[in-house]
């Protein structure tokens, strides 16, 4: 079969690459899922995380299953379902660790599929069932690779920023955690206004239902103009760029007491304020794509809502030119691999 890999192994040769590799067997725990759309997140850009190796990338995928291991069966899964699936492997899925982010298992041996362990831009990928769950049929197969590690994450970012019916979300980079992020927060029924340095995604986003949008490159004072037009500035404000200029200014444009949602990762360590947290300028709290155990809830909300972002198709073989885009920022949506 066809695979999108990083090529670590060769000092002279590290970069994005197709290869023809075997179609992998599913052990323990394991489906082997018939690959139908992969999607590109930013993570992806991380390659120096991978090991100098050869491996598969991408972590945000969909797929029906193709075969299920002896000790999968039983588990509310049949050969022919279409599943969504996060993409953790060999961690316990039950320890202390696990119940907090798979990440922390305290077994120690989790491995994140396409960055250490083969991912899904191939034509068919091994998933763990603990990660998979039943796609709801109001979502379009097509264009829900992204939900299982964008949308989860922005649902999650958004449905844990404690705000009321009416409050101002800002939206902090809108890029496509950012689109996610609007459509959940106009379904739960808040406001937003969206600040990017591109007004290219800043009116994807306002075709999403923002109800404001703002370029923190090109206004002057923005800060100023978010609180003008949230009246006393957000009640929330959500990062999703992976930033540490859109951290630096992020408290500017909340009001007193409004939350700072940690979620984008940024190159360096943040830097707060401890007298702004004690006596109550902002607040702090952080969200991830979780564990699969919180998934069943953000995929339901997104098929009831029928949330689904908008994306650009594209063929394996041009995997390594959208890396060069996304590097370059010229990714306006999400980018997406259909193998099916």
């Amino acid at each position: 079969m066809k695979a999108g890999q990083w090529d670590g192994l060769h000092q002279k040769q590290k970069k994005v690459v197709i290869n023809d590799i075997p179609i992998p067997e599913p052990g323990p725990n394991q489906f082997l899922v018939k690959t139908h759309a992969a999607s590109l997140c930013h993570s992806d850009l991380n390659l120096e995380l991978r090991p100098e190796t050869t491996v598969t990338m991408g972590h945000e995928g969909v797929g029906f299953i193709e075969k299920i291991h002896p000790s999968a069966e039983g588990k509310g899964f049949k050969v022919g379902d279409p599943i969504g699936w996060n993409y953790f492997i060999d961690c316990c899925f039950e320890c202390d660790g696990c119940l907090v982010h798979n990440i922390r298992c305290e077994g120690g041996k989790v491995r994140l599929q396409g960055f250490v362990a083969d991912g899904y831009f191939q034509e068919y990928c091994i998933v763990d069932y603990h990660n998979a769950v039943i796609l709801p049929k109001e979502l379009d197969m097509d264009r829900t690779a992204p939900l299982f590690c964008a949308g989860i994450t922005a649902y999650h970012a958004v449905n844990s920023c404690e705000l009321k019916e009416g409050e101002w979300l800002a939206v902090v980079g809108c890029g496509g955690l950012g689109q996610y992020a609007t459509q959940y927060a106009k379904a739960m029924g808040y406001k937003v206004v969206g600040i990017d340095i591109n007004d290219e995604v800043l009116e994807a986003v306002k075709g999403f239902g923002a109800d404001a949008v703002v370029n923190s490159k090109t206004t002057p004072n923005f800060a100023e103009e978010v609180k003008k037009i949230t009246g006393k500035g957000a009640h929330a404000a959500a990062v999703f760029a992976g930033s540490n200029a859109a951290y630096a200014t992020a408290p500017d444009v909340l009001r007193t007491g409004g939350l700072l949602m940690v979620i984008g990762i940024s190159p360096k360590d943040l830097q707060v304020s401890t007298f702004d947290l004690t006596t109550g300028r902002y607040r702090i709290k952080a969200d991830s794509t979780s564990i699969p155990q919180r998934m069943p809830e953000a995929v339901a909300f997104t098929a009831k809502h029928k949330i689904q972002p908008a994306v650009e198709f594209r063929k394996l073989e041009e995997l390594p030119q959208m890396v060069a885009e996304m590097q370059a920022g010229k990714a306006k949506y999400r980018q997406v691999v259909k193998f099916t």
